[in-house]
């Protein structure tokens, strides 16, 4: 997996935590509202809003390092956000003002400010990532009998709290150093005027997915440089007689974020809203506008942005540059305005009373030309680069990664389309009491069963499965196409519901799924043809050593004994589905046909070693693109075998296939097969 694969992975686990941040806005802004003056020292009412609205924003570090880490494991098991818990507080409290002291042996005051920061969203990552890669690795570890209380999920914590003992090792080191020197980078932009307040801006939303912010904020916002930014809310006066306000230049570094966080984000939440794929528009919807609004009313842009800085980098850098062209406008136009919380209405209604504002009304205007130019630039960028915003991916039925919960109650009534099916096929292989383990290859499922000789061959084929192989008495694979991941997916929440009853011999309770016809006779023709996915030597396709392959089960077409480590796209379409594995993937072309390419055999099992993807789900690619690539040397040590079959899967809806290649074959360049219409 490549690093923007990787933090793209990390962004779709973000979403658990960034969820809930709307809401604590939300509280947190309408107490300010209520209690301008004192925050809730004055009005009971406003201390309970604000005190629960930061009870969550406060704590958004530790939020980050619990949700990442279960949002990257494996299974969504509670055991991998309880070791994020763990391993964030194990760092926090080693690296917090008063351990840092002892362990150091240097008094309390002299302790670097920097560990005063320590609890940051960027600790809280890295925590949640650290944490849910050592739960992947080691939560099915078996310990010696005398120790096996604590194998598998047990010792996870036990790990990640050691581990992070060397972790705060190294940021005792490095933390100050980061710290302090984002303090004198501020200092010297300070000098630069209005382009100083332009640059200030854009690192301030840069640094925020890795929550160095504050260190820059500290410079320009509370004295570190001698200059106080904030206006001094209904104290305006005042700051001017000390000289700590200067009409004109106090609040420039801060004025130009109401467009952003009133106006332009919220234009981001439309563009995002409207490139979302259709049937997901409205989960879409429920998130874009809680977090819109939170963005417009209180400032708070967290739920916003971190809705798409990991999953498309690319719109946060031009995000950071609009923030940093807004202040820049901003401050060199000298309409002035700073706020106490953040840029949102209450703060722009609360400091029109203050006499340090300057011509503040000139940022509405300001604003819908920037809500305007953030949707544009948005919805331009996401379609242009077929970006991964919230919405835009493929949704799969009883997949807990994409937020929703399908689930409906413990009956089978009410239940989506494919836990109705994938209860069927529980009922088909002897029900609940003949399971015992489920798992999925691209195109069929992989089952465990007590005997498969309580399979219904009859029953399986009549929901739509093409074949049933039996490769022993307690292992049996069910062809069911390219929705095999999705069916597995469901079989587990229905058995999470309770027992399934196995069906009647050679009867089953669903109606029977319509067969695609072939196309008649006349409308034959070619209607595409294949180009090799990879470099070797062809292997007809009743010679691969695979049952369900060798039989056509899965599809038609040929195999490949690979020879270079690249796999491309051996027609235009799109890639519906790549395995979370990276062995294999399925693309639609734009006329119909789906193709399956699968490298090597049961290569699931190796757990994606030795493959790394190139493209997304979602993408659009050309014949002879890059798609997965190989570490060929480890896959031919490891893999059952490398032969590797490229099939239509859907050849029933066409009039079958017309083989071109033999011998050897070029990725992307030689003719494999031809698809008859």
């Amino acid at each position: 997996m490549n690093i923007l694969s990787y933090l793209q992975k990390v962004g779709r686990a973000l979403m658990v935590p960034v969820a809930i941040l709307p809401a604590a806005a939300i509280l947190m802004g309408i107490g300010y509202w209520i209690d301008p003056n004192s925050w809730g020292a004055s009005n009971a009412l406003a201390a309970l809003l604000l005190k629960s609205g930061s009870a969550i924003i406060d704590h958004m570090s530790v939020l980050f390092a619990i949700g990442v880490a279960y949002g990257m494991s494996k299974d969504k098991d509670g055991a991998a956000a309880l070791t994020g818990y763990v391993g964030f507080l194990v760092v926090t409290t080693l690296c917090s003002p008063a351990a840092v002291s002892m362990i150091q042996k240097i008094p309390l005051d002299q302790v670097p400010a920097a560990f005063g920061k320590i609890e940051n969203q960027f600790v809280g990552i890295v925590v949640g990532v650290i944490s849910a890669e050592v739960y992947n690795r080691f939560s099915h570890v078996e310990l010696p009998r005398a120790l096996s209380f604590f194998s598998g999920r047990r010792l996870v914590p036990i790990l990640v709290s050691f581990l992070m003992i060397f972790v705060s090792f190294i940021l005792m080191y490095i933390w100050p150093v980061v710290f302090d020197g984002l303090v004198n980078f501020g200092e010297h932009i300070q000098k630069l005027g209005s382009a100083g307040a332009g640059i200030y801006a854009f690192f301030n939303r840069i640094l925020i997915p890795v929550g160095l912010h504050h260190a820059l904020n500290s410079v320009f916002w509370f004295d570190v440089a001698g200059i106080n930014d904030i206006p001094n809310f209904l104290g305006g006066a005042q700051s001017i007689e000390t000289g700590k306000g200067i009409v004109g230049i106090t609040g420039r570094y801060q004025a130009g974020f109401f467009p952003i966080m009133m106006f332009g984000l919220p234009g981001a939440a439309l563009a995002i809203y409207h490139c979302a794929r259709p049937e997901n528009r409205a989960k879409v919807a429920g998130i874009m506008i809680a977090a819109a609004f939170a963005s417009f009313f209180t400032g708070i842009t967290e739920p916003l942005e971190f809705s798409f800085m990991f999953v498309a980098p690319v719109l946060y850098v031009l995000h950071a540059a609009l923030t940093g062209i807004s202040v820049f406008i901003a401050a060199s136009m000298h309409w002035i305005s700073g706020f106490g919380f953040s840029a949102g209405l209450v703060d722009m209604a609360l400091q029109s009373r203050n006499p340090l504002a300057t011509q503040w009304y000139m940022l509405i205007p300001q604003g819908l030309v920037f809500f305007v130019i953030y949707y544009v630039v948005f919805r331009f960028t996401i379609k242009k680069f077929n970006l991964m915003t919230p919405g835009r991916e493929l949704s799969v039925a009883g997949d807990e990664s994409d937020g929703y919960d399908t689930s409906v109650d413990h009956s089978g009534k009410g239940e989506s389309e494919a836990e109705s099916l994938a209860r069927r096929y529980i009922s088909s292989v002897g029900g609940s009491d003949n399971l015992t383990g489920i798992d999925a290859c691209i195109t069929r499922l992989r089952l465990n069963v007590k005997d498969s000789a309580e399979v219904n061959d009859a029953v399986a084929k009549r929901l739509g499965a093409s074949g049933v192989i039996r490769l022993n008495k307690q292992s049996v694979q069910i062809i069911v196409g390219t929705r095999a991941e999705t069916i597995a997916s469901a079989m587990k929440t229905v058995l999470a519901k309770g027992p399934v009853a196995a069906s009647a011999p050679a009867v089953s309770g669903a109606a029977p799924t319509a067969q695609p016809q072939a196309v008649s006779n006349a409308s034959k023709g070619i209607i595409a043809t294949l180009v090799a996915p990879v470099s070797g030597e062809v292997v007809a396709i009743e010679h691969v050593p695979d049952e369900a392959f060798a039989s056509k089960a899965v599809g038609d077409g040929l195999a490949i004994q690979p020879t270079d480590k690249t796999v491309v796209a051996p027609i235009a379409g799109t890639i519906v589905k790549i395995f979370n594995t990276n062995h294999a993937f399925c693309l639609e072309s734009d006329n119909g046909v789906e193709i399956v390419v699968h490298m090597g055999l049961d290569t699931v099992a190796l757990g994606g070693k030795g493959f790394s993807r190139l493209v997304e789900e979602g993408a659009v690619v050309t014949a002879g693109q890059p798609v997965l690539e190989m570490d060929l040397d480890f896959l031919n040590a490891n893999a059952r075998s490398m032969i590797s079959p490229v099939v239509v899967s859907n050849i029933d809806d066409f009039a079958g296939v017309n083989l071109l290649a033999s011998g050897s074959v070029v990725a992307g360049e030689t003719k494999l097969f031809e698809i008859k219409g």
